[in-house]
């Protein structure tokens, strides 16, 4: 069963994120990004991206060298889909622990529906929708510690955390949450082992090797953590937003998880990012709640276990309050679907070609594979398996990088730039000597002219 529904699952994120490639729309920021990392790894460089700028390694941003696995897959198979299906592969494999667990705690059926509540969760759906990222690696491996967690093997359970520092440098952040619990069930060495390699490495990251990569010297994101002075837990709980995104996370459980101690360890990943001054971190869009969707329906089926225990009636009482409590979950689940990124699958539009779509691809085969070219965020995914790709309108303009193509919209609207930066920079295409050499779809390429002026 629990494999069944992962290869359903699998089925159903890959049909999504392809189809959003195939409609153009993902983005540069961030399969672009991603694949430029990927690229470099599996071509024998170092992960550079372009995108982010000329020559920024991107290991200066964060810090993720598990993406480097990807290589081999990425050499066989060199496109941004390769990425989207390895993406969807490791969501949907994280749901076999979940569901093992909670059938486990409630019997297959309720295991089942539990396993199937977590494959459409909030967080699950948004990632898949957005693009690529490295925390792909986390919910799995998450997942399969967790697990480990709730079977009371303490020592598989670090072993299956402890690559999470390899991820992202804020997982340590879990990983030393993960230390804590170990530590409060009794492995203290253990748990205080993992608590010090956590730190350790966190601090190792963040203050020694990102910087020594990052072009300005620093780590970036740790201006998401400066703000105005003031009331901390003001700070960590207001707008009412972070509370929103909380109770959402939370109702498919029937709110159950709170009843676990393991739903502790999704406090360190809300506390960053309530506390950041960063809006995009407190809701439940993009790819930010995915490493959650493990702990919260993990917690729910330890709470519906230890739930069984306490209950002083006969079995089949046990046995349907378990199911009823699943069963709200999925109601609510269910009411959700319609409003989220999977129910594009039932859209005639997704399984149809889109003819704009194909004119722009067409349109941007007029660049030659190993070309310099800087494309608009929409484009650069198209690209970026077979050119060098710089942000456009970045790029024409950027010190010391001037392409010989640029990939435009005429009428840009994906919202990384304003619209009006993006129409001043095509205006000023003619000036620095590119002229139009192919147009369709809404997009334009453009060549440098070989009789500019140097």
């Amino acid at each position: 069963m629990p494999w069944a529904l992962a290869a359903v699952l699998f089925a159903a994120y890959s049909a999504l994120s392809v189809s959003r490639h195939l409609h153009l729309r993902t983005s540069g920021f961030d399969l672009g990004i991603f694949e430029q990392a990927v690229r470099g790894y599996a071509e024998g460089r170092a992960p550079v991206s372009e995108l982010k700028g000329p020559g920024f390694h991107l290991l200066g941003d964060h810090f993720h060298p598990i993406l480097a696995t990807l290589a081999p897959l990425y050499r066989a198979f060199p496109s941004p889909l390769t990425l989207l299906v390895a993406q969807a592969a490791l969501f949907a494999v994280s749901a076999v622990p979940v569901t093992r667990v909670a059938a486990r705690a409630a019997g297959p059926w309720a295991g089942a529906g539990i396993g199937v509540g977590y494959g459409l969760s909030v967080g699950l759906q948004q990632a898949v929708a957005f693009d690529f990222h490295e925390i792909a690696f986390a919910v799995p491996l998450l997942a399969f510690a967790l697990e480990r967690l709730t079977l009371r093997r303490w020592r598989a359970a670090a072993w299956c955390v402890l690559p999470l520092l390899l991820v992202k440098e804020d997982l340590a952040a879990t990983v030393a949450a993960v230390g804590c619990y170990l530590f409060w069930h009794g492995r203290r060495r253990l748990g205080a082992g993992v608590v010090a390699l956590a730190v350790a490495t966190v601090a190792l990251v963040v203050l020694v090797v990102i910087p020594a990569l990052n072009p300005d010297g620093v780590y970036t994101y740790l201006s998401n953590v400066d703000g105005p002075s003031g009331d901390p837990v003001s700070r960590l709980l207001l707008p009412a937003q972070k509370w929103g995104t909380v109770a959402l996370l939370l109702a498919p459980t029937a709110f159950l998880a709170l009843r676990s101690p393991l739903i502790l360890l999704a406090l360190p990943t809300l506390g960053w990012r309530f506390w950041s001054t960063n809006p995009a971190y407190w809701g439940t869009g993009f790819h930010y709640g995915a490493v959650l969707m493990p702990i919260v329906f993990i917690a729910f089926a330890d709470a519906l276990t230890r739930l069984r225990f306490r209950l002083r009636a006969r079995h089949g009482l046990r046995r349907w309050t378990a199911c009823g409590l699943v069963a709200v979950g999925l109601a609510v689940t269910a009411v959700a679907l319609p409003f989220r990124p999977l129910a594009e699958l039932a859209r005639p539009a997704t399984w149809q070609r889109d003819a704009t779509a194909d004119a722009v691809r067409g349109v941007l085969r007029v660049i030659p594979d190993g070309a310099q070219v800087a494309a608009a965020n929409n484009l650069a995914p198209q690209l970026t398996h077979r050119a060098q790709v710089f942000l456009f309108p970045r790029y024409p303009g950027g010190p010391g990088v001037k392409p010989d193509w640029v990939a435009a919209s005429d009428h840009p609207k994906d919202g990384l730039f304003p619209a009006g930066q993006e129409a001043e920079a095509l205006r000023a295409l003619p000036a620095a000597g590119y002229r139009p050499v192919a147009s369709a779809g809404g997009v334009t390429v453009y060549h440098l002219s070989a009789q500019r002026t140097p």
